[in-house]
């Protein structure tokens, strides 16, 4: 191993720096929400479930409730504009070409975020008769991504003269890994909005959730890659992570820290969205029918099985109300729930995304890629470690801090525990939460899935066996990992409902 020493220039030359450098330049602008310095309410927020268009955009804060929402608009873009742009120029990119680049690239995706939204097309059936709708698709709004990934696919394969001349710009990592930067931020305000009567079952069922989606289901699909499918070790670890663990930061977070080639976890992600919202159609009506008589059960099991944040959620939200529908008389005793259950094991599930691209970099580090007789440096996993993941941590560790100080705060002043967490929980999702994940981090990942489709060839697809990885989520995904993800999850919620019920 050759004796390189720390190059810091790579700190402003190196795109996993700048994705940290952005990430956290958006965390503390939007942190200031917190102590009354609302520095970025003004970015737009697109309406969940909108049917009107005059308001599926509005600003993200009440502060700032004054401007008009094409304003902020533009004020979005501007702002992303030159973050981005900042980056690019002193990683040496070619500024004129990468600003037309992405001014194409971020408009024609927030028309797909924009209509992916819609109501007929993102809202889910508990969503409907509040609504007054008869039917949507039920696809959540992260159908935007993939309108994005289907567009940028069609213009990057049959206008490919146009494509090349925005490429520049067409840089899904980047965006994707300060998307996770920012992810970080929304599972730290999470974690302290967990209601203290089940906190210490939800903190095993979460440290559970971690030994299934880290050594159970990630060691049988890297294993069933390799041996099954003859997958190259590069290939079969970020898609075992994609599969098993948090979809596309986590295959993102993976391939960085083994250096594998960037089509790689591009490729993974994609597979990750589509089978996603395949799961949101299927897994709550099957949830429903196999364990309506278990609920929280249920709702973990959601958790466990699909593989995004958004999809998740909505998958468990989904089976409350499925649940509720055949059960009314649990609505008053476990409203909330059955989707609690769902997302808090999704959250243990993606805090460990860093631990477990640093423990991926030192394993492929010290043994994989070492050859006999050789010995590693320490400074090497330094090399390896994808430095956006300091970010995430960052920003988990910060958000949960400040949302903890508030809590001690509220119960200084008299309020009860219980009450100290909700109006704690309040300010940091309606404000923090809200600005960095109600439409930064979600149009960072809308961004990454049209440059996907951009940089994405048929023909490369083809050669690279798509179909085949296609068939390896599928036969992992229906064959073990969902099965699994029933048991153990009925395992830690069997009759657990029944200590709402009494107690209520």
């Amino acid at each position: 191993m050759s004796q390189q020493k720390i190059d810091w220039s790579s700190m402003y030359k190196k795109e996993d720096w700048w994705a940290l450098w952005i990430g956290l330049l958006v965390f503390f602008l939007c942190l200031g929400v917190v102590g009354g310095a609302d520095l970025m309410g003004w970015v737009n927020l697109v309406a969940g479930n909108w049917l009107d268009p005059a308001k599926s955009v509005t600003v993200t804060t009440k502060q700032y409730s004054w401007l008009h929402p094409a304003a902020s608009v533009i004020l979005t873009y501007l702002f992303i504009l030159a973050i981005f742009t900042i980056g690019a120029a002193a990683m040496g990119l070619n500024v004129k070409k990468y600003i037309a680049g992405f001014t194409f690239i971020y408009w024609v995706t927030f028309l797909c975020w924009w209509v992916g939204s819609w109501a007929y097309v993102a809202a889910t059936p508990p969503d409907w008769p509040k609504l007054k709708i008869p039917w949507a698709l039920s696809l959540t709004p992260e159908a935007g991504f993939i309108f994005a990934l289907i567009l940028g696919l069609l213009i990057g394969n049959f206008a490919r003269g146009f494509t090349e001349r925005i490429k520049e710009a067409a840089r899904p990592e980047w965006y994707i890994k300060t998307a996770i930067v920012l992810l970080g931020t929304l599972i730290g305000v999470k974690a302290i909005m967990i209601d203290p009567r089940i906190l210490a079952n939800y903190l095993f069922r979460g440290l559970c959730a971690i030994v299934e989606a880290y050594l159970i289901y990630w060691a049988l699909v890297y294993v069933f890659a390799r041996r099954l499918f003859k997958f190259t070790r590069e290939w079969a670890a970020p898609l075992a992570s994609g599969i098993s663990v948090c979809g596309v930061s986590a295959a993102i977070a993976t391939a960085a820290a083994i250096k594998a080639h960037p089509r790689i976890p591009i490729m993974v992600s994609s597979l990750v969205i589509v089978f996603a919202v395949v799961e949101l159609l299927i897994l709550p009506w099957f949830a429903t029918w196999v364990m309506g008589e278990q609920p929280l059960v249920a709702g973990a099991w959601m958790g466990l099985a699909v593989k995004t944040d958004g999809a998740a959620a909505a998958s468990a939200a989904m089976t409350e109300t499925l649940i509720f529908a055949k059960h009314p008389e649990w609505a008053p005793y476990l409203k909330g729930w059955i989707l609690n259950a769902g997302v808090v094991t999704k959250i243990f599930i993606d805090i460990f995304i860093g631990v477990w691209a640093f423990l991926l970099a030192v394993i492929w580090v010290t043994s994989i890629e070492r050859r006999p007789g050789e010995r590693v440096r320490k400074l090497e996993i330094w090399f390896r470690f994808p430095k956006f993941v300091l970010g995430y941590f960052a920003t988990f560790l910060i958000a949960m801090a400040v949302g903890s100080w508030l809590v001690s705060q509220f119960q200084a002043a008299g309020l009860s525990a219980v009450d100290a967490v909700k109006k704690a929980s309040a300010v940091m999702d309606g404000g923090l939460a809200k600005e960095t994940d109600g439409f930064l981090r979600k149009f960072f990942f809308a961004l990454t899935f049209f440059s996907i489709g951009l940089v994405s060839d048929f023909r490369v697809l083809r050669q690279e066996g798509y179909g085949k990885m296609a068939l390896v989520y599928f036969l992992a995904l229906f064959g073990f990992i969902i099965w699994i993800g029933l048991f153990i999850s009925w395992l830690f919620f069997h009759e657990v409902h029944w200590l709402f019920i009494e107690r209520t």
